[in-house]
């Protein structure tokens, strides 16, 4: 039987890199909710936990100078959920945010420790994705950014070595005439997604001026599909043409089967959830409009 890793708890960022780069076997505890459970069931053997918590230059959301904004990786959902710098284009990652778990694990759990694990059916991949978004990553040789759609790389991996940590999470310039939604499915409320869609939408009258689209849940990393998206450009975004849409995202999916559902429904789902995401963005933007 394998002893108890010890608990480090570094009070910077240049001391949590150190002691990652002297011990290939460290982990990081960031919220703990996934490193603990991972614990529990003796599927993870660190040889030391490297806690995040004191390093203060890793909390926060920040405006940029060049309108860009910038979270800590250590920043908990919470924070993520009520931020009144996520509007327009990165309300999708507000949304996500707000849709995790339940109030407890909000308060815990962080962006860059939810991101760091790359479960396909947590709500950021596929927001951060959608919103194109790029992930700092830091080491002792230095840092590093790199867009999101790279950094998921398979089933819960990523493209983090093993002596880098997340530093930051970065959203591009909010566009105020964009809305950005996430929709999900799943079997409780809380729960990780049997399948879950986020939108990024600009409208020009009722014809769709531009669409990002990131399906999760329904493979190893977040799903996109520029065909999907540009049948939908110029176009009203009727049900007929959001289902042709739907079924184009469905084909480049490639999800399988597990205990919140099987690949087929997972598939199946893809187009409903495309199709109120839309409905539920355009309300909002005409909203916008009106006020």
């Amino acid at each position: 039987m394998s002893s108890a890793p010890g608990l480090l708890q570094p009070k910077d960022l240049a001391s949590a890199l150190e002691e990652l780069s002297v011990d290939d076997e460290a982990m990081c505890l960031s919220g703990g909710a996934t490193l603990v459970a991972l614990l529990n069931a003796n599927l993870i053997e660190p040889s030391q936990i490297v806690s995040l918590k004191d390093i203060n230059e890793l909390v926060g959301i920040e405006l940029q100078i060049e309108g860009s904004i910038k979270i800590g990786a250590m920043t908990c959902h919470a924070m993520t959920a009520c931020s009144d710098l996520l509007v327009g284009s990165l309300s999708g990652v507000r949304d996500a945010a707000s849709k995790i778990a339940n109030p407890t694990v909000r308060n815990m759990g962080t962006m860059g420790g939810s991101i760091a694990f790359a479960d396909p059916g947590a709500d950021y991949p596929p927001a951060l994705v959608a919103a194109n978004a790029e992930i700092e990553i830091v080491s002792r040789r230095g840092a590093r950014r790199i867009k999101a759609e790279e950094f998921f790389v398979d089933w819960y991996e990523t493209a983090l070595e093993e002596d880098e940590l997340i530093k930051a999470i970065y959203l591009p310039k909010s566009d105020k005439q964009s809305c950005g939604i996430h929709e999900k499915f799943s079997r409780v409320e809380g729960d990780f997604a049997t399948a879950s869609v986020n939108v990024v939408l600009a409208l020009n009258g009722k014809v769709c001026k531009s669409i990002r689209v990131a399906v999760g849940a329904c493979g190893p990393t977040p799903v996109r599909s520029p065909e999907a998206e540009d049948i939908l450009i110029g176009k009203p975004l009727s049900e007929e043409n959001l289902l042709a849409s739907g079924e184009l995202l469905s084909k480049a999916c490639d999800p399988v089967d597990d205990v919140r559902g099987s690949a087929s429904y997972r598939l199946s789902l893809v187009p409903q959830l495309l199709i109120q995401a839309v409905t539920r963005a355009q309300r909002t933007l005409v909203k916008m409009e009106q006020s």
